[in-house]
């Protein structure tokens, strides 16, 4: 019997050194040869699927306002309700409800899919999102079981997918308040070495002894009080990222219980715990939540001992993704110091914002590439660090910028793909956010007056796809096994701004240019592994230079002898066409479109210029410089071009 299978016949487990004996030496799912080859998609477990969409109609995006039901107790419709259902409670969504939405995933051209944290939560608290952990060794009854989670590992799998685990090692959930705390669970001022208060119960009562597995933390190991800075609550931005007690470090994180990961044994033992999930479910990379607030040595140790560890189970290429906030500067500190230890670090500052404002035509495309510049180098220059960052357009946080995602303020739905066409063919890793394919954008704008914190609550970042009817009750009345789970009294938070209504539409237009990215992408090893070049246009009797936003604008990338020439019309709601240099050495005739969205979108009645198949000549000019012509693109479509249409006979793609 191997380790999954003892482990599942028995009760997880109440302590790490009694109880848990890790194997080595295994043959576990091999790892990527190099996670460029991969496309991610995070999604919040909670909000993304419940398997039972057969029960419920597709939305009709022409009418939302058929999808807001009046309440079963005879309640009209109210917008404050909906944004309360999302701010604070469960919808209900499921391991099981990802593992029925694979083939969706991979149609889409998803390769790996970054669960939020799957670990039990507080039962008496509505911490949907998972950051809030009480029991490290066990999945959140809401979510499933650990038998769900390793029956998700093992068809995402089969269909040549992996699983990436969210995990946090900085903070534990509000497991324990301070004295006299029993309500807020908050505690200032900061900083102290305050005393321990008291474990809180399943109900979230006080408790001097932990008694049953919703009392207090679990493992054991974790119920020892000196392993807690109790500091209190200070500032998560004072201090030097290169000071290893800085305040952002030795705070709780609002009223999560900050680890002392200097006292003896925390760092392993916590360590330990996510050793045991590899181990168990075989998943093949974590995100490592708030990383900025652990030491710089501390972060180069966990993540040393994880890749070990992984190595001796034969994944060899285990991936190690950092959530670093506080700006691009702080992201490479940390690439720099850990090395090897840490794979790459989530674009989640000031780089965001940017490839946000350059697929709206809002600023100059220049201000992204230059994020690659050699010289001054943000993300590294060519293929160096590529490697070394996740590409990100939205996630569930935007700690930089309004919070709302990047469809509820575009020109169109469709101007999304611009955006994910850089993420795709740009240098990095892509990760795509949960509902992108479906441009979610909250309610229609005439609707969001009515919204309490609109751009200002993350809330509008977690709309949930699946469209459930009602949200969960508060706390323990919420759990599965009560008899009445659901809340009546509030309408589900569904997609922009319905209930009862789900938007899993594979036929959707901007559903299907993206799995048209992706699958080129797949394809062209060029797109994810070639050195990297913005290319320069004339338009309008224009010369030839870098331009601002709102135009067509291009880059290549080249791998040895073939160039792909990716061509973005920036513009939201107007045709652009230029001429775009190539590369002179490398193109002789004319390069072949391999990729039009506008023809992905519409395969069978496209009538526009430049369509797959078709060639583009390439002209010159006395001086050397070699250009070719596009014209009439329309708004926010991407055109690729190759000089090497297709793979040579007997090409055999990587392996994913």
């Amino acid at each position: 019997m191997d380790f999954t299978d003892s482990a599942l016949v028995r009760p997880r487990p109440d302590a790490l050194r009694a109880q848990v004996h890790l194997p080595r030496r295994q043959c576990y799912f091999p790892s990527p040869a190099d996670w460029r080859d991969q496309v991610l998609y995070f999604l919040l477990v909670d909000r993304f699927s419940d398997a039972r969409e057969d029960s419920r109609p597709l939305l009709d995006r022409d009418s939302p306002w058929s999808a807001r039901p009046d309440l079963p107790n005879g309640e009209v419709w109210r917008w404050d309700d909906w944004a309360r259902s999302g701010g604070d409670r469960w919808q209900g969504g499921t391991l099981e409800g990802v593992r029925s939405k694979l083939r969706y995933l991979k149609d889409l051209g998803v390769t790996a899919i970054w669960l939020s944290p799957v670990f039990r939560q507080r039962t008496h608290l509505d911490t949907y999102h998972g950051y809030g952990i009480q029991d490290y060794l066990d999945v959140d009854a809401r979510f499933g079981t650990r038998e769900d989670l390793v029956a998700l590992v093992e068809a995402a799998h089969a269909l040549d997918m992996r699983i990436l685990l969210d995990i946090i090692f900085n903070h534990s959930g509000s497991n324990w308040v301070y004295p006299g705390d029993v309500d807020k669970a908050v505690y200032k001022p900061y900083p102290g070495r305050y005393p321990f208060g008291h474990w809180r119960d399943r109900n979230g009562r006080p408790v001097s002894v932990i008694s049953g597995r919703d009392d207090g933390v679990w493992p054991v190991e974790f119920q020892d009080v000196e392993r807690y800075t109790r500091a209190g609550s200070g500032s998560l931005g004072n201090g030097d990222i290169d000071d290893p007690h800085a305040e952002f470090r030795r705070s709780d994180f609002e009223n999560l219980r900050d680890f002392d990961l200097d006292a003896p044994g925390v760092l392993s033992d916590l360590a330990a715990c996510y050793k045991y999930w590899i181990a168990l479910t075989d998943c093949d990379g974590f995100r490592i939540d708030t990383l900025k607030h652990v030491s710089l040595e501390q972060a180069r140790n966990f993540c040393g001992t994880i890749k070990e560890f992984a190595d001796n189970l034969g994944k060899r290429n285990f991936l190690l993704i950092g959530e670093i906030a506080g700006g691009d500067f702080q992201q490479d500190r940390y690439l720099d110091v850990l090395r090897r230890n840490l794979d790459a670090a989530l674009d989640i500052g000031g780089m965001r914002l940017v490839l946000n404002q350059v697929a709206k035509g809002l600023e100059n495309p220049a201000d992204f590439f230059a994020g690659f510049d050699a010289g001054d180098a943000e993300m590294g220059s060519h293929r160096n660090l590529g490697d070394r960052h996740i590409s990100v357009l939205d996630d569930h946080d935007h700690v930089f910028g309004a919070k709302i995602r990047f469809a509820a303020e575009a020109a169109s739905p469709g101007q999304v793909v611009a955006g994910v066409a850089l993420q795709l063919f740009s240098l990095g890793i892509p990760c795509i956010y949960y509902g992108t394919e479906q441009a979610l954008a909250g309610p229609e704008a005439a609707e969001r007056h009515w919204l309490p914190g609109w751009k200002s609550h993350d809330r509008y970042l977690r709309e949930a796809m699946f469209g459930p009817d009602h949200p969960c009750r508060h706390g323990n009345a919420g759990l599965p096994d009560q008899p009445e789970p659901l809340d009546t009294g509030l309408p589900g938070f569904g997609a922009f701004g319905t209930a009862g209504r789900h938007v899993f539409d594979p036929g959707f237009p901007v559903y299907r240019r993206i799995a048209a990215l992706g699958r080129l992408r797949g394809e062209f090893p060029v797109l994810r592994h070639g050195r990297q070049y913005q290319r320069q246009t004339r338009f309008l009797d224009r010369a030839f230079g870098f331009h601002a936003g709102g135009e067509l604008f291009a880059w290549s990338r080249i791998l040895d002898d073939e160039e792909a020439v990716c061509v973005v019309n920036s513009h939201g709601n107007a045709f652009r066409g230029a001429d775009v240099v190539v590369d002179a050495g490398l193109n002789r005739e004319a390069l072949s479109v391999v990729l039009n969205t506008a023809e992905a979108a519409d395969p069978d009645g496209y009538q526009g210029s430049h369509p797959v198949g078709s060639r583009v000549p390439v002209q010159r000019r006395e001086d050397g410089l070699s250009y070719v012509e596009l014209r009439d693109i329309p708004p926010s479509e991407i055109v690729v071009l190759s000089n090497y249409a297709r793979p040579e006979p007997g090409f055999i793609a990587p392996a994913t």
